[in-house]
C-alpha cells in the first residue's frame, strides 16, 4: 500500500463512490437547511439561516477535503442560478451582495473544522469539538463575512462586527449542536476517520 492510498489519510484526491455519495448527501443537507427560509436582523442585510450548521457538520463529519467539496458543490449550484440559498436565493447576483463574504467563507470554515477535527480523532471530546466548531464556524466565517460586508457596503469593520452581534447566540447554538452530532457520528462510525480526510 502506498502512502497516497493509506486508509488513515483517505489518500490525496482518491475518491470512491462512497466519498462522492457522502459529499452529495452533505451538499443536499446544506441546501435542505435553507428551506425553512431566513430572518434578517439589524441593518447588515445578512440573514439568519440554518445553512451554516450544515457547513459545520460537513467539515466535522467528512473532514477538510470532502467537507469543503460538499460546500463547493453548493456554491457552484448558487453560481449557476439555482435557488439553493435560504429564501430561494441563487445566481451570480449573490456574489455581488453583502452576504458574499459569508458564502465564500463557508469553504475555509468547513476546511478548518474538518482539519482540526480529524487531527484529534479518535480521541475527540465534546468540548474540543465545540471549540473547533466555534473557531471554524464562527471566527473564520465571521472574518470572511465581515470582510465581505466592508467591501460591499458602507460599513467599517467595527460597524460590520456590531451588526453581526445578534447572530452570535444562534451560531454558538449551532456550533454546540454540530459538535454533539459529529462526536456521536464518529463514535458510531469510526471508519469515517479511516476513509475520509
Amino acid at each position: 500500500m502506498t502512502p497516497s492510498s493509506s486508509p488513515t489519510t483517505g489518500g490525496r484526491g482518491d475518491f470512491d463512490v462512497r466519498d462522492i455519495a457522502r459529499i452529495a448527501v452533505f451538499a443536499a443537507l446544506i441546501v435542505a437547511l435553507g428551506l425553512p427560509g431566513s430572518i434578517t436582523v439589524g441593518g447588515s442585510g445578512v440573514p439568519i439561516t440554518l445553512q451554516s450548521l450544515g457547513v459545520m457538520l460537513a467539515g466535522a463529519v467528512l473532514g477538510a477535503r470532502r467537507g469543503s467539496l460538499a460546500v463547493l458543490v453548493v456554491i457552484a449550484l448558487v453560481a449557476v442560478g439555482l435557488p439553493v440559498l435560504a429564501g430561494g436565493r441563487g445566481g451570480l447576483g449573490v456574489f455581488a451582495g453583502p452576504t458574499v463574504g459569508f458564502l465564500i467563507g463557508w469553504l475555509p470554515a468547513a476546511a478548518v473544522i474538518g482539519w482540526l477535527t480529524y487531527r484529534l480523532l479518535p480521541r475527540l471530546s465534546l468540548i474540543w469539538a465545540i471549540l473547533i466548531n466555534v473557531l471554524g464556524g464562527i471566527v473564520v466565517l465571521y472574518v470572511c463575512g465581515i470582510l465581505g460586508l466592508v467591501i460591499r457596503t458602507d460599513l467599517n469593520p467595527w460597524q460590520a462586527l456590531v451588526a453581526n452581534a445578534p447572530f452570535l447566540p444562534g451560531d454558538l447554538a449551532k456550533a454546540v449542536l454540530a459538535a454533539i452530532v459529529a462526536t456521536a457520528v464518529h463514535r458510531a462510525f469510526p471508519q469515517l476517520a479511516r476513509s475520509s480526510a
